[in-house]
């Protein structure tokens, strides 16, 4: 008889969920001694007293003589007073006692030694120029309340009081269990349906950052007795438990029934995006969380529960991560059952920062390593329109952010090129490039929401590139244009070109799939024209509609086989070793607003451009030509 299973998936809201697991009586994890020195990034586990007083003598705070005060009385400049050296003054240095009975120092500078004598020319108070037993730390008093996290300057005071080691509470011990049988270590070249087990790394790093102490059970197959047997184990030896994917409700997903057979299942399913199908729970009376497979699912679930989890256990709070006030830079539609957890990067534009959203997609790895921080959109909200203002929960230091230059536009090579030679050269700096057509990026320069911005535009009836489309998008707005590079464009297709693509003409053959540039892109434009000369119709490309927001995601659809040919950049088939018909050579061009011109950062961009070392980094990709690289080909008449 087939087994009948459990299913579960709610939608309950972030704060419910966070209160039905946060708010327990975990177990108590205890404590640990350890010496004050190896102590640093722990956090006390209760009140440290000091032993020693520091000083725990008077000690001469500078260079010179210990007297006593009462013997300077009286001394002036008008009429200087001598002291016996040995009897009236003792030479001290800084940090030595003070001889018995003394409890003055006079600097060495306002002394004038003559024979066995010295000279003053002003008296002392009591206690000049000395620390006192007790001046810093008095022996029994508090050093540290519990709960301290213990910094370097923490470390030095304990020292200090005589205390060499200290009570800290014990790190939570957190175990990461991966599933699934399509898991391959990495290493390993995958084959198609299976994946690198790379969560695991990712979360494991997040557990350290957060205090706990991670350690990665080997990958667990899709198997439920095999899941159950292994997860009751790690509950006996671990305080937290993570078991990494199968916590949604498809047929290979144990996660949940798993929980609830060895414990209790207290959550399955917030109301987040990304992050909905996360497993809250207990097993063995210890804390198990069922992470989402998706990275920025996984993510996303861990900081909202793990995180504040980990420094509960180890009797603090979780850190407030700094909000920067910021405009939303487009209009964003989200769902209204759900938060959302808008991935965003930032840049200081104009004395106002800019928040631009990246790709919101559960598995793009790669939004969590750009984004500078994240945008909560609430439950119940439907989105957010252009001009937003926002609050950033930032990920990445304010320095940084204020040091990036902001590229919006289309998308070329040789911007990620640029963008790692600036922060060679220039350690701190950084170009952030989003790629979302030369359209969109002309329009966000209207709307001064970036420094400059890629462009390659022809223009039909005049045959220009990009500078009819700088009069139509931003009338009136004083700017340069100045040329990156000249690049090849063409058809991408598969090695070989074994479908025989070697024109636009050859695009409507039935048997041949296409893979589209997204509206507003250049590429799009100057496909759009080309049909139009050559009175093809969009409709009669199978693939028309499909669209990518870069040249390397085109050559990957055609390197995949999803597509037999895209419209790209010479560069992006080479890179992925594929075939390439050329087409046309076309400039690809940055608009600069004269806002941007002196400002630094994009001084230093353009020195970059304009440097040999540039040049030569381009040339080597392919498919460029760098003669024209920096030059100057525009600028409004108001410059």
């Amino acid at each position: 008889m087939k087994e009948k299973r459990q299913r579960y998936l709610h939608n309950v809201t972030v704060e419910e969920a966070k209160r039905r697991f946060l708010n327990r009586d975990w177990p108590d994890l205890g404590e640990e001694t350890l010496p004050a020195s190896q102590a640093v990034g722990r956090i006390t586990a209760r009140a440290v007293f000091a032993r020693l007083s520091s000083p725990h003598y008077h000690a001469a705070a500078m260079d010179g003589v210990a007297v006593r005060a009462r013997d300077t009385a009286g001394a002036a400049e008008s009429r200087p007073k001598r002291l016996r050296l040995g009897e009236q003054a003792v030479p001290v240095d800084t940090g030595m006692p003070l001889p018995p009975g003394f409890d003055a120092v006079i600097m060495a500078e306002d002394l004038l030694e003559i024979s066995e004598e010295v000279e003053i020319a002003a008296s002392v108070a009591p206690w000049q120029h000395v620390r006192p037993v007790g001046e810093d730390i008095v022996a029994t008093e508090m050093l540290l309340p519990a709960g301290q996290v213990l910094r370097a300057f923490e470390a030095g005071a304990l020292l200090a009081g005589g205390v060499d080691a200290v009570a800290v509470r014990r790190r939570p011990r957190v175990i990461l269990i991966p599933t699934g049988h399509e898991l391959v270590p990495p290493g390993t070249i995958p084959a198609p349906g299976q994946v690198i087990e790379y969560n695991s790394t990712i979360l494991s790093s997040l557990v350290a950052e957060w205090g706990g102490e991670a350690a990665v059970h080997k990958v667990v197959a899709d198997n439920l007795p095999l899941l159950r047997e292994v997860t009751a184990a790690a509950a006996r030896d671990y305080d937290v438990v993570l078991i990494i994917a199968g916590s949604s409700a498809g047929r290979r997903d144990y996660t949940a029934e798993v929980v609830a057979a060895l414990g209790e299942v207290l959550v399955h399913g917030v109301a987040v995006r990304p992050g909905k199908p996360v497993v809250l729970g207990t097993v063995a009376g210890k804390p198990a969380i069922g992470v989402p497979g998706y990275p920025v699912s996984a993510v996303v679930a861990l900081e909202l529960f793990l995180r504040p989890l980990l420094y509960q256990l180890q009797g603090c709070l979780a850190p407030v991560r700094p909000l920067l006030p910021a405009v939303f830079s487009r209009q964003l539609v989200s769902t209204l059952a759900a938060e959302e957890w808008v991935r965003v990067n930032v840049g200081l534009v104009n004395g106002s920062y800019v928040a631009a959203p990246l790709a919101r997609g559960a598995g793009v790895t790669t939004s969590l390593c750009r984004a500078d921080g994240v945008v909560r959109i609430p439950q119940q909200q439907e989105g957010l329109q252009a001009g937003d203002w926002v609050n950033v929960e930032l990920w990445r230091p304010q320095e940084l952010i204020d040091r990036s230059v902001v590229c919006s536009g289309s998308h070329d090579l040789t911007l990620d090129v640029l963008g790692d030679l600036l922060r060679r050269r220039h350690p701190g700096y950084s170009l952030a490039s989003s790629p979302v057509g030369s359209v969109a990026g002309l329009l966000a320069l209207r709307r001064g929401e970036a420094h400059l911005a890629g462009i390659h535009l022809l223009d039909e009836e005049s045959g220009e590139y990009n500078i009819p489309f700088l009069e139509r998008f931003l009338p009136g707005v004083t700017l340069e244009l100045v040329t990156l590079v000249e690049r090849e464009q063409g058809l991408i297709v598969a090695p070989g070109n074994p479908k025989k693509i070697f024109t636009i003409e050859d695009l409507p053959r039935p048997e041949v799939s296409f893979v589209n540039r997204q509206r507003g892109a250049g590429t799009r434009l100057l496909l759009d024209a080309w049909l139009k000369e050559k009175n093809i119709s969009p409709s009669a490309i199978n693939g028309y509609e499909r669209e990518e927001y870069t040249h390397l995601a085109v050559a990957a659809a055609v390197s995949a086989g999803s597509a037999d040919a895209g419209l790209g950049v010479y560069a992006a088939a080479k890179g992925m070793g594929l075939g390439f018909v050329p087409l046309a050579k076309e400039r690809f061009d940055l608009a600069v607003p004269a806002d941007s011109l002196d400002d630094e950062r994009v001084v230093r961009l353009f020195e970059i451009i304009r440097s040999a070392e540039f040049r030569a980094a381009v040339a080597a990709l392919g498919g460029y030509d760098v003669e024209k690289t920096g030059q100057r080909i525009y600028r409004t008449a108001a410059l």
